[in-house]
């Protein structure tokens, strides 16, 4: 218990001092998010603070955590990331090199730590996978859910309070069930992102950028991993899904708006949900608020209803998805058509 307040405390201090020297030197340098449609954001803010998130978050792990094989190739990994984020955010980098840095990250912890998703088990009564479909499978699960952070990335505190509650919620059950390592990851990275929300909650003076999404997105992606991979824990897939209902949730809902209506699924617009939400008139402190009431309900009902298996959870996770999208759509057309009149 000690080491665990000593990680979040440690990466906490680091990120919360480091902020301020960094929006100093991006309004010097004039590295700046600039304002556009798809942001609500009126003026010019510095976009760096990936860099105290990642310096809170590593240097705190690689003091005081346990260096096992999997966190060694998830540091590797996310320092990786980690440079062509910064990248991006001073200078911007093509998709392509995004792309291709990320599958690097995840050969990296697949392939040298061999974390990856080997059972669905049960769920829609498929157990073991094969070897390659498993590398697959879990490829395409790092890259979703690394991206899926930086989606939702779009109202002041959203991404950071959203990684908070993942990462604790992770870290309450890796630390009960005996894997510290993975629990001291998880703490780690939650001091550094509650540092960062000091700045960026409300009215933000700076956003956590590509830097600290896509590592953020990373180390998650592994963590759910290895937490999916744990057999101690009933329907622990389902629990899984519950605890990244939201950015889950929002990215599939955005890109089958987008493929339906016949544009790229990468093509940026405002249907995410906080846009949504936003527009039917509430602030992002309550947006925050009302989107973290909702994935903690889909992760409680997941951990109290576990005796009914995968199958059955997932089923219900999907439908109550739905029902929100649905409900989501008729709201901003009511209120789209109020504001036409």
């Amino acid at each position: 218990m000690i080491e665990s307040i000593l990680i979040f405390c440690w990466a906490l201090l680091i990120s919360m001092f480091s902020i301020p020297t960094i929006i100093s030197v991006a309004h010097s340098k004039r590295i700046l998010d600039e304002p556009d449609f798809r942001k609500f954001h009126d003026i010019d803010t510095p976009r760096l603070g990936g860099l105290a998130i990642f310096a809170g978050f590593m240097t705190s792990v690689a003091i005081f955590g346990q260096m096992s094989l999997g966190i060694q190739q998830l540091l590797a990994g996310s320092l990786i990331i980690f440079f062509v984020g910064v990248k991006d955010d001073i200078n911007g980098v093509s998709v392509f090199k995004k792309f291709f840095v990320q599958v690097l990250a995840a050969g990296i912890v697949l392939f040298y730590a061999d974390v990856r998703i080997s059972s669905f088990q049960g769920f829609m009564g498929v157990y073991d996978l094969e070897v390659g479909i498993s590398y697959a499978f879990s490829f395409l699960v790092i890259l979703c859910i690394t991206n899926a952070v930086n989606l939702i990335d779009g109202v002041d505190g959203l991404a950071g309070s959203i990684v908070v509650v993942i990462c604790m919620t992770f870290g309450v059950y890796f630390y009960s069930y005996g894997e510290e390592s993975y629990a001291f990851v998880c703490f780690a990275l939650t001091g550094a992102m509650v540092g960062f929300l000091r700045y960026n909650l409300l009215n933000a003076k700076v956003f956590m950028g590509d830097t600290g999404a896509l590592v953020s997105g990373f180390i998650i992606a592994i963590l759910a991993i290895h937490f999916i991979e744990m057999d101690k824990i009933a329907s622990a897939p389902a629990i899984a899904i519950s605890v990244l209902f939201i950015p889950i949730f929002d990215t599939l809902r955005v890109f089958t708006i987008r493929v339906y209506r016949g544009v790229s699924p990468f093509m940026p617009d405002r249907n995410h949900i906080h846009h949504y939400l936003c527009d039917m008139g509430l602030s992002h402190l309550q947006v925050v608020f009302v989107l973290i009431i909702i994935n903690l309900s889909v992760v409680g009902f997941c951990i109290f209803f576990s005796h009914l298996g995968n199958s059955t959870l997932l089923l219900i996770i999907g439908a109550f998805a739905v029902f929100i999208s649905t409900v989501l759509e008729v709201l901003i057309n009511k209120r789209r058509a109020q504001l036409d009149v």
